[in-house]
């Protein structure tokens, strides 16, 4: 088990981490959280080589993916960089990417009624006005989970906040900070139920966030 202690606080720098081989040639890890090998619950840093390929698997309950680079595809579709995908509890596909990619990935983690099939590709989809500056692109909600990007413009402060349900962050561009560190492009934070936080950038950022769903 790694990281399912959901009152801890945890960050991952994951430029820093090494590639681990998964059970397919061509298809390499980097783990974030972690139940047991191959089964239940999972986060992960995904890379598919060009031509790799996954066999014809299940999702007892679901799957969530954010292409960050190349292209992702299955029998149903190819999704490029910028796409976020929600596969729900029990459906079942056989992914890979001809040119490669590289895709965060949650695994099992869906709430047994949260039974949409989400395709959204942020490359095309409008930003909200946000609260102050930023900007926010809805992706899914499903009770009191909520999945969103929010744009950050420069030297933007947030007042502090705090997380009823637990928050999880993924930084796409730019460097998030709060008052416990600064966190660049590629870092995962999970912070847990009821946590506080001041958060700032000093550069443009986008980062992918998830709240309500560690409570």
């Amino acid at each position: 088990m790694l990281n399912l202690d959901f009152q801890q606080r945890v960050v991952i720098n994951t430029s820093e981490q090494d590639w681990i081989d998964s059970p397919s040639a061509g298809v390499k890890r980097k783990l974030l959280e972690r139940e047991e090998a191959e089964r239940g619950r999972a986060t992960s840093i995904v890379e598919y080589k060009p031509g790799a390929s996954f066999n014809t698997h299940s999702h007892p309950l679901g799957e969530e993916i954010l292409v960050l680079s190349g292209v992702f595809s299955d029998e149903y579709g190819d999704y490029p960089a910028g796409t976020y995908l929600r596969n729900p509890p029990g459906s079942s596909h056989a992914p890979f990417s001809k040119e490669g990619c590289v895709l965060l990935v949650k695994l099992h983690q869906f709430q047994q009624d949260d039974t949409a099939t989400v395709r959204v590709n942020t490359q095309q989809t409008d930003w909200l006005a946000g609260q102050g500056r930023l900007k926010v692109m809805p992706l899914h909600s499903h009770g009191t989970e909520h999945v969103a990007l929010v744009k950050w413009p420069q030297n933007e402060r947030f007042k502090p906040h705090r997380h009823l349900g637990g928050e999880e962050i993924f930084v796409l561009s730019g460097e998030f900070c709060d008052e416990h560190g600064r966190y660049p492009k590629g870092t995962w934070l999970r912070n847990p139920h009821m946590s506080v936080h001041h958060p700032f950038v000093d550069e443009e950022t986008v980062i992918w966030v998830k709240t309500g769903h560690l409570g």
